[in-house]
């Protein structure tokens, strides 16, 4: 929690102002039960009426004190936590951004939601509480103590004795509460984890009738989720019932020696009245410090959740804020060089061996392969999504490990499998924030066909373009890659969805930006047969190379994939 306070270092006068105001509180309500004793024991036996009014309008100020300074406590202390909390936020969604695909994978995508969520909520309510009642509780427990001891000593004796017991029995509650609620956490994990799913894959759900068995996944979590946080509830519930009767056996403690000592002249009446108040006062401080104690172990855990993910090493070239270099890549090397490049997948046992091609600036690079041969990951390790195990890549002639994240990526424009479009109008899919012209824009639509469906680029798109079918998302995603000029353009399985004619008229308008490296990865031999070069990728391995024309002659599975797709016939 230490770093988690840091954050409140841009707030610490108006924190400080805060904690001021709370004490104030603090003070005037501690002096209520006195002058309520004062006025019981020594005014009014008097009959000095003005002087009852004046004590009497001492305990109204002293409530009106404590409530506006209290209200006006708690509105900055929301106001600080919020903003430590926000700063936080930001903090660790931009470490997030900058995370591997190696660190997301280990950490999780529902860990990650619940990180930058659930976690974050705990330490923000903890923020707040400490701010409100980390400086009151205190004040008002030792506070009433003290004033209790120059009330009357032998009372605040008879006060305090119960202390210990409910300060032992609330800590042993708490710290098993604790354990409990860290359980909780990880089947909320798990429950996060199995939500994601069946939203992202709704129509999958629906469209193989799988509603019921999912909703029996999801209700196994749930119960999980539901039982742990029972368990740790119960566990947590016995401290009130437990404050209450030592509350009300010291409470009878007190009236029945006060009486005792009344009737024998070493007390007086209106000490016995505040007694009673400072009781309640004491101990309800006391549960509220309890409380502390339980919502700061919980935000302990939460923040050792955050900075775990915080403190995760980035890969040098992805931290790196070197400025970024404008020079195009060279001429003279190849626009993309594979070297011997090994790679395996943590926990996998799908493994990329020795891998080498290159490819020259302006050409077509097509690559083919069965589901899961490895296609995507040669594109993966390229972005540096992931580091090789053992190789040499490099783009342009320089070495892709000494170059920033930005450097590399703003020579690509990309096509992702299952990649999304974002809420907001086709102009803002397409520009991103790169600082693209209009004129540019409407070209990417045009080269992409997607022209046929998108008269105005300020169109509007749905959450995932939800409003366009895919082979309109497919196209839309292609328009954004070609909008920023890429020298190097690399489509995953980017035309799946498009029908033979539009993928034509789409490979036509490819072939047109001869300023452009390509890179396809297709299902269709039709998309890439005729590139300059194709690769043909079995279990991690390269097992054809070529043009089209060569892999007919020396490939056995190319030219079984062009007959099986293409007929035997040789069709543009």
């Amino acid at each position: 929690m230490k770093r988690v306070f840091l954050y409140l270092k841009e707030c610490f006068w108006q924190m400080c102002g805060g904690l001021a105001m709370k004490m104030t509180a603090s003070v005037a309500e501690l002096f209520i039960p006195w002058i309520l004793a004062h006025i019981v024991d020594d005014i009014i036996p008097t009959k000095n009426t003005t002087a009852v009014l004046l004590w009497g309008g001492g305990m109204v100020l002293c409530s009106l004190m404590a409530v506006v300074f209290n209200v006006w406590a708690n509105r900055v202390s929301a106001a600080v936590s919020g903003d430590a909390t926000e700063r936080m936020r930001h903090d660790l969604f931009t470490k997030i951004i900058k995370l591997s695909s190696a660190d997301i994978d280990r950490f999780t995508i529902p860990s990650l939601i619940s990180r930058m969520t659930s976690d974050t909520y705990e330490t923000h309510r903890v923020l707040g509480v400490l701010q409100r009642m980390g400086v009151r509780a205190p004040m008002i427990m030792l506070g009433g103590i003290v004033i209790t001891l120059t009330l009357d000593p032998v009372l605040s004796l008879v006060m305090i004795s119960a202390m210990p017991i409910l300060a032992a029995i609330t800590v042993f509650i708490s710290r098993k509460g604790v354990k409990l609620y860290k359980t909780a956490r990880r089947s909320g994990d798990d429950m996060i984890r199995v939500a994601r799913e069946n939203i992202t894959g709704v129509r999958v759900i629906k469209a193989l009738s799988k509603g019921e068995h999912e909703k029996l996944r999801f209700e196994e979590k749930n119960r999980r989720l539901t039982t742990a946080e029972r368990v740790a509830g119960r566990t947590m519930a016995g401290v009130n019932p437990i404050m209450s009767i030592i509350l009300n056996l010291s409470l009878v403690a007190v009236i029945i020696v006060g009486a005792y000592r009344v009737n024998a002249g070493l007390t007086e009446p209106g000490k016995i009245i505040a007694f009673m108040s400072y009781i309640t006062m004491i101990f309800n401080a006391l549960l509220a410090v309890t409380r502390l104690f339980t919502m700061f172990s919980r935000a302990s855990a939460s923040a050792g959740r955050i900075f775990e993910v915080m403190d995760c090493e980035c890969e040098p070239m992805l931290d790196s804020a070197s400025e970024i270099r404008t020079e195009p890549l060279s001429a003279d090397a190849p626009a993309v060089c594979f070297e011997n490049v090994s790679f395996k997948y943590p926990d996998s046992g799908f493994l990329l061996q020795d891998i080498s091609f290159s490819i020259g600036k302006g050409e077509t690079l097509g690559i083919l392969g069965a589901t899961g041969s490895g296609k995507s990951t040669l594109l993966r390790l390229l972005l540096r999504f992931y580091s090789p195990d053992s190789g040499r890549i490099s783009v342009g002639g320089t070495d892709i490990t000494t170059l920033s994240a930005k450097e590399l990526r703003r020579h690509f424009g990309v096509v992702f499998q299952n990649d999304i479009l974002f809420a907001g109008t086709v102009a803002d899919n397409l520009n991103f924030d790169r600082s693209i012209s209009m004129e540019d824009i409407e070209k990417a639509i045009k080269n992409s066909c997607a022209d046929e469906f998108i008269d105005d680029p300020a169109t509007e798109v749905a959450i995932k373009g939800a409003n366009f079918s895919g082979g309109q998302k497919q196209r839309l995603m292609i328009a954004r890659a070609l909008a920023g000029s890429p020298e190097i353009l690399i489509l995953d399985d980017s035309s799946s969805a498009l029908d033979y004619l539009t993928d034509a008229q789409l490979r036509e308008n490819l072939a047109t930006i001869t300023d452009s490296t390509k890179i396809i990865i297709a299902q269709r031999v039709s998309s890439i047969m005729h590139s300059q070069r194709i690769l043909v990728i079995d279990e991690g391995k390269i097992i054809g190379c070529g043009s089209h024309a060569e892999l007919m002659e020396s490939c056995a599975v190319y030219r079984e994939t062009y007959e099986v797709q293409m007929g035997g016939a040789e069709n543009d």
